[in-house]
């Protein structure tokens, strides 16, 4: 199988979490997007401080890899406003895509409206600029009935408002990878997690990330019926199984 037309290439770490400078930091942005666009990966993943320099490397390159960055990240319980906002200068600085982190605590305290109004709101926005956008439900944070009832509000909304065609636009994503749990627990996606997420999307589409590092497990979610794969290992991943770069496969 290959990876690759799946796979968002993902670099969200501030310097201080990854214990490197701000100038280091850039670079392994830049670095990303190098890899992303020799290897063929479908999207890079950025924090908004990235999409610049992504933007410029992904054109002069003519790259058809995607430039995605992250809304409200990673708590997601920012005002609808100061999401709006967020949203909005991304778009203006380039991005092709936009992940929005939901606000679930305020779902888990029965504030359906509240999210239901975010996933209007934000949906538009992109959907209005042409562009694609991933709501991030946070699993380990939500019992598999919420899991299940929230992805449904979700598809619900989108397909109301917006209509079945564009909601392919939209997608809804496992996890951050940032969220904390107890003892150890998984904190990211989970093949049981997302099965709940493709059992109830449709028409929306459904992206599992979080703790995605194996080829192995890469493919259980592809062939479990998610479109997108978010991983910050992808190139190791990849490497590890002889898959080589584009430029370098067309060398051979």
């Amino acid at each position: 199988m290959d990876l690759r037309p799946f796979i968002d290439s993902t670099y969200l770490k501030l310097p201080q979490e990854a214990g490197i400078s701000v100038k280091a930091d850039r670079e392994a942005a830049a670095s990303l997007v190098q890899e992303a666009v020799k290897t063929g990966f479908k999207a890079v993943v950025l924090r908004p401080k990235h999409v610049g320099l992504a933007r410029r490397m992904v054109d002069e390159s003519k790259s058809a890899v995607r430039v995605v960055s992250v809304v409200d990240f990673p708590r997601g319980t920012a005002s609808i406003a100061k999401k709006l906002d967020e949203a909005k200068r991304l778009i203006q600085i380039g991005v092709d895509e936009l992940d929005f982190v939901i606000d679930y605590k305020a779902y888990k305290a029965g504030h359906h409206d509240k999210v239901k109004e975010e996933v209007y709101q934000g949906t538009r926005i992109c959907l209005n600029a042409g562009k694609t956008c991933k709501w991030i439900v946070e699993i380990a944070a939500l019992s598999k009935s919420q899991i299940k009832n929230l992805t449904l509000v979700i598809r619900d909304v989108v397909v109301s408002n917006f209509g079945r065609n564009r909601a392919a636009q939209v997608f809804v994503k496992s996890s951050t990878g940032c969220y904390e749990t107890p003892a150890g627990m998984p904190n990211g996606a989970t093949l049981g997690g997302v099965a709940i997420l493709v059992e109830n999307s449709g028409p929306l589409g459904v992206k599992a990330s979080g703790g995605i590092r194996s080829r192995k497990d890469a493919e259980r979610y592809v062939e479990l019926g998610v479109q997108r794969i978010g991983t910050s290992s992808a190139a190791a991943m990849l490497a590890r199984e002889g898959i080589r770069g584009k430029e370098e496969a067309k060398e051979k």
